[in-house]
């Protein structure tokens, strides 16, 4: 195995060379399993390190605002960086202590004649897989609450990553 690094790098009794949290990762060529975990312990400290805020995640959703009132428009877009394949995302939303729903009044400007409280949103719906959603809350709250919004990607019946927005329903 050959190990060449960048930077400062300490040295682990069980890893061996590891580079700290915001240094230079390094280059490995890998020969054997246990120099794959290592290989793998690397890429993970420079992905969460400092810098992390500057890479994409594979789904975002944003909120055109958070605070959120009774009976008006929620507007909701959402944006899809994930390489790998994936048949659409589905958009779930919950208010926190309490049992009423978010209707979903619209995606991609396609009018949604139902009431529904979940949305799925195909991949072949998604232009440039980008998407954006409507949505209302058709009840007068008591008190203020919180609104959870969270959206995965979904590839054959399965979770593959996920990205949570919180908003805030004011009384």
């Amino acid at each position: 195995m050959v190990v060449k690094t960048l930077n400062m790098v300490n040295n682990c009794q069980i890893l061996g060379p590891v580079a700290q949290l915001g240094q230079s990762v390094g280059l490995l060529i890998i020969g054997r399993g246990i120099e794959a975990l290592r290989a793998r312990f690397y890429l993970t400290n420079y992905l969460f390190s400092s810098n992390y805020e500057s890479i994409m995640k594979d789904i975002e959703l944003k909120l055109e605002n958070t605070n959120i009132l009774p009976y008006a428009e929620i507007k909701g877009y959402i944006s899809v960086n994930y390489p790998g394949r994936y048949d659409g995302v589905v958009i779930n939303t919950q208010i926190l202590g309490s049992n009423e729903l978010v209707v979903y009044r619209s995606y991609n400007n396609k009018k949604i004649s139902q009431n529904v409280s979940r949305l799925f949103i195909g991949k072949e719906d998604m232009q440039d897989n980008k998407a954006e959603f409507t949505a209302s809350i058709e009840f007068k709250p008591k008190e203020t609450h919180e609104v959870k919004f969270r959206i995965s990607i979904i590839e054959q019946h399965k979770e593959i990553e996920s990205d949570v927005v919180f908003g805030k329903l004011s009384a």
